[in-house]
């Protein structure tokens, strides 16, 4: 039995969720989301939907778990939408918002130019602290990886690019011979 798979989605006011087999389209204020699922049974009554798996293997049982998911993400993203929010540190690191793309000073010896993709939004609050939203919760957490992989923290000075709530342990330098 699945934790998370028994439990009901619950679809907020100026939410509307479209059930046909396998296939689910989910609208609301921020647009409109569909997926189809895999090995998963879903069950509309008012404003819940209940989902179940279609066998009793440990397949069937690994995806109930994850449509559950999958569908109360798409609900979420639709009324409220996610964000992910990234610091810059580093002298002369630095991000500005050039068109449809970003252009990131990161040491190197060319700016990086980053496309935002179809469907998110990307902020330069400061120079230093990019937010990117959007209402795809999979596509935001990708986009914001992809970023901070293009200089991630290292951990001696702690330069780079990281996630606003993350921890970069620091390391020692090397010790002076005495």
């Amino acid at each position: 039995m699945s934790r998370i798979g028994k439990l009901p989605v619950s679809i907020p006011a100026k939410v509307e969720v479209n059930v046909d087999g396998p296939h689910v389209r989910v609208k609301g204020p921020l647009g409109q989301l569909e997926r189809t699922f895999k090995g998963v049974r879903f069950d509309k009554d008012g404003d819940t939907v209940r989902v179940s798996a279609e066998g009793e293997t440990r397949q069937h049982m690994a995806l109930w778990g994850l449509g559950r998911t999958l569908l109360n993400n798409m609900v979420t993203g639709v009324a409220t939408g996610f964000s992910k929010t990234l610091e810059i540190n580093g002298v002369g690191y630095r991000a500005e918002v050039a068109g449809n793309s970003v252009a990131f000073a990161l040491g190197y010896s060319h700016p990086v130019n980053f496309p935002v993709p179809q469907g998110l939004k990307i902020e330069v609050e400061k120079q230093t602290t990019v937010k990117v939203s959007g209402i795809d919760k999979e596509l935001v957490g990708e986009t914001a990886a992809r970023i901070r992989a293009l200089r991630p923290p290292e951990p001696y000075k702690g330069k780079g690019i990281k996630y606003s709530d993350e921890v970069i342990r620091r390391k020692a330098g090397k010790a002076a011979k005495k």
